[in-house]
């Protein structure tokens, strides 16, 4: 089964710990920091499009772009119910397929959605950002840092709620390049029956290293790298980083 398809009406419940309004404070900090005004923003891998409703409601005209869409269906029902001036749109586009209408003045991936981007697909999605984010605005994205992901191999998790059960096991691939989560879901029925289903999700390694140069070769400039919502420098042991440029 393909990843997002099972979790998604899932997967706020199962996230209820991710801090969209602190990502949203730190998106605007950044913005600051550019001196950026944005105004039409691109939400890239959205998902369920909490963090694109969030940032709807503080003004800014939202396109969210996901390549699930069972992950889009939940993302709109949420933007039906948003109170913000304008109402987000959504496409459903795989990162490296971006097609927009016209230009955004800034564009943000959180939550790692670079990492699930295989190594060969990271050129072409840069080449898409490069077209579709106006020049001197915004590209800002975060990772999991490569010794977050290699320390996860081998381990095993849960998470519960009422009505699902989801256990998932990270493993590095023979390369070890890219993490692979092997993640099953018992979800209840409405007979109070169980149901089970499995999908398999990849995050790949990216070195902070590698993608300022990537950034940099497909025209980005002023690259700057941040601790996880923290405005300053990554420590050594860093689990998450944020990387902002400017398009130029």
């Amino acid at each position: 089964m393909s990843s997002y398809e099972s979790l998604a009406p899932f997967y706020d419940s199962l996230t209820g710990d991710v801090p969209y309004r602190r990502f949203a404070d730190f998106y605007e900090l950044i913005f600051r920091k550019y001196a950026a005004r944005p105004t039409l923003v691109l939400d890239l891998a959205c998902g369920t499009g909490t963090l694109t409703a969030e940032l709807a409601r503080r003004g800014y005209e939202m396109i969210g772009v996901d390549a699930s869409a069972d992950m889009l269906a939940e993302a709109m029902e949420k933007a039906e119910e948003t109170d913000a001036p304008v109402r987000p749109i959504f496409l459903n586009q795989a990162m490296e397929e971006l097609d927009l209408y016209g230009t955004v003045s800034a564009a943000v991936c959180s939550l790692d959605g670079i990492n699930y981007l295989p190594p060969e697909h990271l050129g072409t999605v840069l080449e898409r950002l490069r077209l579709f984010v106006e020049p001197g605005g915004l590209f800002i994205f975060d990772i999991n840092t490569p010794q977050k992901l290699r320390a996860l191999d081998g381990q095993v998790f849960l998470d519960e709620t009422d009505d699902v059960y989801c256990v998932w096991r990270a493993e590095l691939d023979d390369g070890g390049g890219a993490l692979k989560y092997g993640m099953d879901l018992f979800t209840r029925t409405d007979g109070g029956l169980w149901e089970r289903s499995f999908e398999e999700h990849t995050e790949y390694i990216h070195s902070p290293e590698r993608l300022t140069s990537e950034l940099a070769a497909h025209g980005f400039g002023e690259i700057r790298v941040f601790a996880e919502l923290r405005d300053g420098p990554p420590a050594e042991d860093e689990q998450r980083i944020f990387i902002a440029a400017r398009r130029e």
